[in-house]
């Protein structure tokens, strides 16, 4: 097989076969095609695209590609959640003990944060003496003892999408719908989990900015799993504002905290429930309503938030940073940002607010970059809320005073008024399985 001749039979709008997918994979992560070569064919995907039996395939070959996790070995049926990465976006640290205190084991891979979308391992490092790299046997044995365990991504999984990406990502092709879903559920599939749950973020602070992409989206990845006999269901939710009021490292563990304790944002609070009932849902413990009672009876008891600090304290971590969060990182300098005006707030663009904690320091430009753990915003307005002149917006967080100036700039840039209360859109936009889309 010759790759010239990959590359031609897309470049005219053919079909792949499985065995001519599996030759460019393999053959692109053991050095043997030439990134030129691997580039012409990304960008021949780019234009003429892929059917789904296609983009299924690719991803197998690229879970294959690395190293495959066996979950076997934990009593249970495992559910995984993703997220497609937005403002605010700490659900992870709530819904993953809300389902291991309704008896769902949760062994969850994660990520760094690039530019302003968080990772929940920055997030959980902010917490004192927190380790999240663990060799695989001690991984499972946390998520026996204490029913859930978050550690970061093996470098050893789906090897070809850390090649691919960076390929991508300098020849324009990253926004390719077919190599989008197969890079995210690459690794979804590679991480062993028996079912799946995906929260596809839609709006200015999200990778896909309308309702209708998203939607896509959500089916290609749900037909990729259902392929692959993994069940898999998507919710398509809300980026236009930012999820919760905190934006930064042990800011959102703060709040993150604070919700499991009954006590945080209604936003997060009820998309963190609906998530949660929908991996109880793909664990089999019922109905939607049955796992929605399951999930409000774990938060309600405290059972969430004492698995929380079961895994923070498995993970080496201090867990009375939950308890009083006011021990966990601190920035030196809190600046308040104030209302220039008064009137209804129906704007506040999401990826600035993400911008603008990057600014400060919670984010990073590249992979190796730091991050400070104290770094980020709290807002204390949104939109749909009344503003008077002089209020404050937001508090921004920092180390870097000189940082404040930026940030304050991108935040006011990014907010508007009006006189009338603006029209707010739901939470949860769609929901998305293999056989419907189901739109709210």
């Amino acid at each position: 097989m010759r790759m010239t001749d990959v590359i031609q039979k897309k470049r005219d709008g053919g079909a792949l076969s499985p065995e001519e997918l599996s030759f460019f994979i393999q053959e692109y992560v053991a050095g043997r095609i030439p990134d030129y070569q691997a580039a012409a064919l990304l960008m021949a995907i780019w234009y003429r695209g892929m059917d789904p039996t296609e983009t299924a395939q690719l991803t197998w070959c690229m879970a294959q590609s690395g190293e495959m996790v066996d979950l076997s070995s934990i009593p249970g049926v495992k559910v995984d959640k993703h997220s497609t990465g937005g403002v605010g976006d700490k659900t992870t640290l709530v819904v993953a003990p809300l389902v291991a205190a309704c008896g769902v084991p949760v062994a969850k891979m994660s990520g760094r944060g690039l530019g302003f979308t968080g990772g929940t391992i920055d997030k959980l490092e902010s917490i004192p003496g927190l380790r999240t790299s663990f060799d695989r046997e001690q991984f499972f044995e946390i998520v026996r003892k204490t029913g859930l365990a978050v550690v970061g991504q093996s470098g050893e999984l789906a090897l070809a999408d850390k090649k691919l990406y960076a390929l991508r990502d300098v020849t324009c092709t990253v926004d390719s719908l077919p190599l989008i879903a197969s890079s995210i559920m690459s690794k979804k599939l590679a991480a062993g989990a028996d079912a799946i749950v995906l929260d596809v973020k839609t709006g200015s602070g999200a990778f896909m900015k309308t309702l209708e992409e998203s939607i896509q989206l959500a089916q290609a990845m749900v037909r990729i799993g259902e392929h692959h006999g993994r069940p898999t269901v998507a919710l398509v939710t809300d980026m236009d504002r930012p999820l919760g009021w905190a934006v930064g490292n042990a800011l959102e563990v703060a709040e993150a905290a604070d919700t499991l304790r009954g006590r945080g944002p209604q936003d997060l609070t009820q998309l963190c429930l609906r998530l949660a009932q929908e991996m109880l849902g793909a664990a089999g413990l019922g109905g939607p309503e049955d796992c929605r009672r399951a999930a409000q009876q774990a938060l309600d008891t405290g059972e969430g938030f004492s698995r929380l600090c079961r895994m923070v304290e498995a993970q080496g971590g201090d867990s009375q940073v939950l308890e009083d969060t006011h021990r966990l990182p601190q920035a030196s300098c809190v600046h308040p940002v104030k209302s220039p005006q008064s009137g209804w707030l129906c704007h506040m663009e999401t990826a600035a607010c993400g911008r603008a904690s990057m600014v400060l320091g919670a984010g990073r430009e590249r992979k190796e970059d730091p991050v400070d753990p104290a770094a980020g915003l709290v807002l204390r307005k949104k939109p749909g809320d009344w503003v008077e002149a002089g209020e404050v917006l937001a508090l921004l967080h920092t180390n870097r005073p000189q940082t404040v100036e930026e940030a304050q700039t991108l935040l006011l840039k990014a907010t508007a008024f009006s006189k009338e209360p603006p029209r707010q859109p739901p939470l949860v936009q769609a929901r998305v399985t293999a056989q419907e889309v189901e739109r709210f």
